[in-house]
C-alpha cells in the first residue's frame, strides 16, 4: 500500500468516526433522529468505500459499521459486523459493549450479558460493564446478580449512583430489599 493510500484510508475512517461523533451531541425528536440517521448513514458509506478496498484496519471498519447500524436503530443489522469485529479485535471494550447494547434491545438478555462478560475479561474494572450488568441482570429479574454488579460499579465510579433513580433497568428489583440497601446507602 502506498503512503497515499494509507494516508486516504486514514482520511475516511477519520470521517466515518467524525460522523458518529456528531451523532452523539444530538437528542430523542423526530428532527433530530431524521439528522442521526443522515450522519449514520454518511458513515456507512464511507465505510462501505473502505470494506470493498482491503482489510487494511478491518476490525476498526466493522466496529464504525456496527456502531453506525446502531445509531440507526437497526440492531438486527448491527450485530453482524460488531460480531465480526469482536472476532478480528477481542480486546476492543467498546464492541462488547456495542454488541451488549444490541442483544439487549432485540430482547436477547441472554446474549448481552454474554457480551458484557466478555468486556469484564478485556477489562475487569470498567464500571460502565458492571454497570450495565447490573441492568441486564435486574431485567432478566435476578436480583442477586444485579445487586452485586451494581455494587461493584459503585467502588468503582461513585458517579453511577446518580444513574440509578431514572434509570428503568431497575424496575423489575427496584423494591428488592437488597437493591434498596446498597441504593439508600449514603455517600
Amino acid at each position: 500500500m502506498t503512503r497515499y493510500e494509507q494516508s486516504r484510508r486514514q482520511q475516511a475512517l477519520s470521517e466515518a468516526e467524525g460522523y458518529l461523533d456528531l451523532v452523539s451531541g444530538l437528542g430523542e425528536s423526530d428532527e433530530e433522529a431524521v439528522v442521526r440517521d443522515r450522519l449514520a448513514q454518511r458513515a456507512l458509506d464511507v465505510l462501505a468505500e473502505l470494506s470493498r478496498e482491503t482489510s487494511w484496519r478491518r476490525g476498526q471498519v466493522l466496529y464504525l459499521r456496527g456502531q453506525a447500524l446502531r445509531v440507526m436503530r437497526r440492531y438486527r443489522e448491527a450485530i453482524e459486523p460488531l460480531v465480526e469485529s469482536s472476532k478480528v479485535d477481542s480486546d476492543n471494550l467498546h464492541v462488547w459493549l456495542a454488541l451488549g447494547w444490541c442483544y439487549k434491545r432485540i430482547s436477547r438478555l441472554d446474549l448481552a450479558i454474554q457480551a458484557l462478560e466478555e468486556a469484564l475479561s478485556v477489562e475487569p474494572d470498567a464500571a460502565i460493564v458492571h454497570y450495565n450488568l447490573a441492568c441486564y441482570w435486574s431485567l432478566a429479574n435476578n436480583p442477586h446478580l444485579a445487586v452485586a454488579y451494581l455494587s461493584r460499579a459503585f467502588d468503582l465510579d461513585t458517579n453511577y449512583r446518580d444513574l440509578v433513580g431514572k434509570e428503568k433497568d431497575f424496575d423489575p428489583i427496584r423494591n428488592h430489599p437488597d437493591f434498596l440497601a446498597l441504593t439508600s446507602v449514603i455517600v
